[in-house]
């Protein structure tokens, strides 16, 4: 059966060419972000527990996982938290399979406190937050639909929805995740002080791009509010050092804007996220699978993090509509920005959408009858191999946030 690819010319200005973009991204220990790996690393231990104990993969969806703050007195030299943050797992997982009892409340308690403990590890993790599993059971169709279509080893779509993606990153875009990237991959494992609650605003006006940073500061590494003050500016400089290899243009980086020096009011925090002292967090409200929050572009409003990577179209089409999107980049000439959209029809195979949509703007002097080959055929093969995206989000090679 032939797929439903339109590929078509879009009339847009380029958003490097719009005077006004924002991106954003939330770091790893935002409490939105705390959420969105949680229900992941539900997703996956589930998979692989059901894989072992059955021999297939079972119906489940933990994207519905709830961050509740908690209190704490930060004070420099060492806090302590007052009331512990509350995790609510829910979601429907598959319980019993064949007579077999899979322990999927235990299962994913597991997995939520050793995600928390890997990305927080100084959180004392039997006083500081709390994990409670309220997972249900699937609902009879749903469970019917996660199932091969007749005899072919393809699955039929849990859902009539829609994923998106867009290529290339803009600078602002890229600068934006870099700098995030850079944080959590270089500095903070020399800089213990900067917390993993790490938000980045960039505002890119015309050709100046500002960078916001809110950053939750650990208050056992830091003495006194001379040593904050330091730290802060420190890592303002470092982020201004690297910024020329994401961009060319202008950077200016704010960090902790909020803070009043004078009155000793600053973002210290006992372990390094506000999810500690009073901000809540939900699956699916942060960045999308890209690692961004794009305003300036199409973006689906599927929670990617936690929904089964099997036949859940939220998960799958959002993620290989992004690849898919990289990949016309990568290998097609002439693309100045391409928009990728995937609809399915629940119950119908996921290798078989509704519709695959390509919007492109070809860069000035690219013939568009000689991109859409090249792009159709990228989104054949994509939807083709459509199967690699569950292994491969299962061995935790594909981020969802």
């Amino acid at each position: 059966m032939s797929r439903n690819i339109r590929v078509e010319q879009i009339e847009q200005t380029p958003i490097e060419q719009q005077q006004i973009e924002l991106v954003e991204r939330k770091g790893i220990g935002h409490p939105d972000s705390i959420a969105d790996g949680i229900a992941e690393a539900i997703s996956r231990a589930l998979c692989k527990a059901y894989i072992e104990e059955c021999g297939v993969y079972l119906h489940h969806n933990t994207d519905q996982g709830e961050i509740v703050a908690g209190e704490s007195i930060p004070h420099f030299g060492g806090g302590r938290v007052v009331r512990p943050i509350y995790a609510l797992l829910t979601g429907r997982a598959t319980k019993s399979f064949d007579g077999i009892n899979i322990p999927a409340d235990t299962i994913a308690v597991e997995a939520a406190r050793a995600y928390v403990r890997g990305i927080i590890p100084i959180m004392n993790m039997e006083g500081d937050i709390i994990v409670d599993c309220r997972m249900g059971s699937g609902s009879t169709d749903l469970r019917d639909v996660f199932k091969a279509c007749g005899g072919s080893a393809m699955m039929r779509a849990n859902d009539t929805s829609f994923g998106i993606g867009h290529a290339p990153f803009s600078e602002t875009e890229s600068l934006v995740k870099g700098v995030s990237d850079y944080i959590d991959d270089v500095y903070r494992p020399r800089n213990p002080a900067i917390g993993t609650d790490v938000k980045v605003m960039g505002l890119r006006d015309t050709d100046a791009i500002t960078l916001t940073l809110a950053v939750a500061m650990v208050d056992r590494y830091l003495t006194d509010i001379g040593e904050y003050v330091e730290t802060v500016n420190r890592l303002r400089e470092s982020i201004e050092e690297i910024a020329p290899q994401f961009t060319s243009r202008k950077v200016h980086v704010d960090v902790n804007t909020a803070d009043d020096i004078t009155a000793g009011s600053v973002f210290l925090t006992v372990n390094g996220t506000s999810a500690e002292m009073g901000d809540d967090g939900s699956v699916g409200r942060g960045n999308r699978c890209n690692g961004l929050i794009t305003p300036g572009r199409p973006m689906s409003m599927e929670a990617t993090s936690g929904k089964n990577p099997i036949n859940h179209i939220g998960k799958i089409y959002n993620l290989l509509a992004t690849e898919v999107a990289n990949t016309c980049v990568a290998e097609v000439e002439g693309i100045e920005e391409i928009y990728i959209r995937l609809l399915s029809q629940i119950g119908h195979p996921i290798d078989q959408p509704l519709v695959a949509s390509a919007q492109v703007i070809p860069k000035p002097g690219y013939d568009m009858s000689k991109i859409m080959p090249g792009v159709e055929a990228v989104i054949d093969t994509g939807l083709a191999d459509i199967a690699s995206v569950t292994e491969r989000v299962i061995r935790g090679e594909l981020k969802t946030f």
